[in-house]
């Protein structure tokens, strides 16, 4: 089991004591065996995965890389492999896991390239990843030096692959994954002093809702990092999709880029930059081998891949940074 402490020290110390002081109860909830049928199984394996022996980290390449593939027997690697072949789909990546490749259907490594340069620096910082997967870009976080990186993600499955991978790596990093939503943060905790929301806006029913909430949760002065689909368009213009787009149910509002902006200037945030604006590709998010379900390119209209199979604009991204007033 994870030992949660650390955890709890850097929120109290970051005057968010309401939040360790709830966020046992909340764990605890989460981690119910009942509420989920997969999560007794998965949990197990995660019991029984030995502690591997390596010295072998880089948090601060392309490619997540824990162990190498000396390290263990091949029938240790063999295992391992299945083990985590178990845990399918991986979404979020790559990592290497002691000489194993897990090729993700996101190619994530493309999108810290976007915006690495463009952030404050994370070292010493107390890092907040709202809906971060399985925790690729949080490893990406620490491997910039963060004092601790928090991730939260609803998805079970999600948070049970960073609790396999820390495993593997061992010792006690200061990164975590919670299986929560941003929901379950209290109201203006201040805390952080960089947020992250890569893939989460367009979810939300209410993006303005949204965009509060990560303002509160940032130390005056703090940096947000806002990732989200977007279309062509002026001020005012949003694509709100009648029901799915690129067959995702959940996906509400599409704002063009100027119309962000002034929602993050309505919201109170300052010094609010665009760094880049990138159509997704069929190389940045396809089916893999540790993917094997329906993909980009089966979301598309086929013979113009400009278009979903919606025939709505197909997917770009953009990159927003922006800070919180410094009082």
């Amino acid at each position: 089991m994870i030992d949660y402490q650390p955890l709890y020290d850097a929120l109290q110390s970051a005057k968010a004591d309401v939040w360790a002081d709830r966020l046992p109860q909340q764990i605890s909830k989460a981690f119910d065996h009942t509420r989920h049928g997969y999560l007794a199984t998965w949990q197990q394996q995660i019991d029984k995965l030995p502690e591997f022996t390596t010295n072998h980290r880089i948090l601060d390449a392309d490619t997540v890389k824990i162990g190498s593939a000396n390290d263990l027997t091949e029938l240790a690697k063999a295992t391992l492999e299945n083990q985590l072949k178990s845990l399918h789909p991986w979404r979020k990546g790559p990592y290497d896991l002691f000489g194993i490749n897990i090729d993700t259907e996101w190619r994530s490594d493309w999108k810290w390239k976007r915006l690495e340069k463009h952030i404050a620096p994370l070292k010493h910082r107390l890092v907040l990843d709202v809906g971060c997967g399985n925790g690729y870009h949080c490893w990406r976080m620490l491997g910039k030096q963060a004092k601790m990186v928090v991730g939260i993600d609803p998805m079970l499955l999600n948070v049970v692959q960073f609790q396999f991978i820390r495993k593997l790596h061992g010792g006690t990093p200061p990164v975590f994954v919670l299986p929560l939503g941003i929901e379950d943060l209290p109201h203006g905790m201040k805390a952080f002093d960089t947020v992250f929301s890569m893939g989460v806006l367009y979810h939300r029913r209410s993006p303005i809702d949204h965009l509060l909430e990560l303002r509160d949760s940032l130390v005056p002065g703090g940096e947000l990092v806002l990732e989200t689909l977007v279309i062509d368009g002026g001020l005012g213009e949003v694509l709100v999709p009648e029901d799915r787009y690129a067959q995702m149910r959940n996906v509400w509002f599409l704002p063009s880029c100027p119309t962000l902006m002034g929602w993050l200037k309505r919201c109170g945030f300052t010094n609010i930059r665009l760094i880049d604006v990138t159509t997704t590709s069929t190389e940045e998010q396809r089916s893999t081998e540790w993917m094997t379900f329906h993909s980009l390119k089966d979301f598309l209209a086929k013979g113009n891949p400009m278009m979903t199979c919606e025939s709505l604009p197909a997917p770009k991204r953009a990159i927003f940074i922006a800070q919180t007033a410094n009082c």
